[in-house]
């Protein structure tokens, strides 16, 4: 999610494994198998690696524990949302899947608030975050959009898909809203922490005394949806994917409408931990090994977002 510039604003476990009890035997069938097993584990070792190729590329902790943590707001379909029977699903969670066979490990998506995913990563809940997060210079710097002041050492991004901020209304109700100036006097519905938040903070300053944007802050965007839906407020605000979303499915088609264009594109990043480098560089191989053969690609145009489809994965590509 887009937030100030900016959109939607995670450690591994060691395993330990037992091994006193044990070594005299596996010394004992190490020697009565000889060179035998030496073949079998070379044997493995080939079949590892041509079924996950980029495995040896991860973390040692990662790579033994098979699990990637994932942060995430399961609320912003669709790039991930929950289905009818409770499964997590959308453009995140597929590409994880993808990336993961690369990889060889599993994505476990995890779900969180959107604004404390980042202290999420930070704590070390999550090994990473993946949430319709906008890669931002604030957030790659650990800086506060709305204080400017730093808050934490910052993120490091891997980037993969370009979406911008859109506004929309009620069906047959857009209050006279072409742009975000016109939001002036208005009441918006959005999701906290997001860019769309940051802008319309930043309107608001612009609009003439008495007129500003009155602005209401959810922890998810299917609330916001839920209180324009109900007549609660003039316009609401999202990512681009997320409001064509809504558009098309809620109600039947039949709830809302886009007004304007969208504005502030932006790359959405995966949000990783400045000191780990070595799973931020594997999930960078990753993304472009599913794009070069065509997984990416079969993905966006699933979900009707290949308008924002990137040709190469980026490290910190947001301004």
């Amino acid at each position: 999610m887009a937030a100030s510039s900016t959109r939607r604003t995670t450690a591994a476990h060691s395993r330990l494994a037992a091994v006193g009890a044990i070594a005299v035997a596996g010394t004992l069938l190490l020697t009565g198998c000889g060179d035998q097993t030496k073949d079998n584990g070379s044997a493995a070792e080939t079949t590892k690696t041509a079924s996950a190729p980029l495995a040896d590329k991860l973390p040692e902790a990662i790579r033994d524990k098979g699990v990637i943590k994932v942060g995430s707001d399961i609320a912003y379909a669709p790039v991930e949302f929950k289905d009818s029977s409770g499964k997590t699903v959308g453009i995140d969670p597929d590409l994880a899947a993808a990336m993961g066979k690369q990889l060889g490990v599993t994505f476990e998506f995890e779900n969180g608030t959107f604004d404390t995913l980042i202290t999420g990563l930070r704590s070390k809940r999550y090994d990473i975050a993946m949430s319709a997060m906008t890669d931002t210079k604030d957030r790659q710097e650990g800086i506060d959009s709305d204080t400017g002041k730093k808050v934490g050492e910052g993120v490091d991004f891997v980037d993969y898909f370009t979406a911008g901020v859109s506004i929309y209304t009620k069906k047959g109700d857009d209050q006279g809203i072409k742009t975000w100036s016109d939001l002036c006097g208005k009441k918006v519905v959005l999701q906290r922490g997001t860019v769309s938040e940051d802008l319309a903070k930043a309107e608001s300053k612009k609009c003439p005394a008495g007129k500003k944007i009155n602005l209401e802050a959810f922890d998810n965007d299917q609330q916001a949806q839920t209180r324009l839906r109900g007549g609660g407020a003039d316009a609401g605000s999202s990512d681009f994917p997320v409001a064509a979303y809504a558009v098309k499915t809620s109600g039947g088609g039949k709830d809302f409408q886009l007004v304007g264009e969208q504005v502030e594109a932006a790359p959405y990043g995966i949000a990783v931990a400045k000191d780990n480098t070595e799973l931020r560089d594997a999930l960078k191989a990753a993304l472009d090994a599913i794009i070069k053969n065509g997984e990416y690609q079969k993905i966006m145009d699933k979900w009707g977002v290949a308008e924002g489809a990137v040709k190469e994965a980026t490290i910190n590509g947001g301004k």
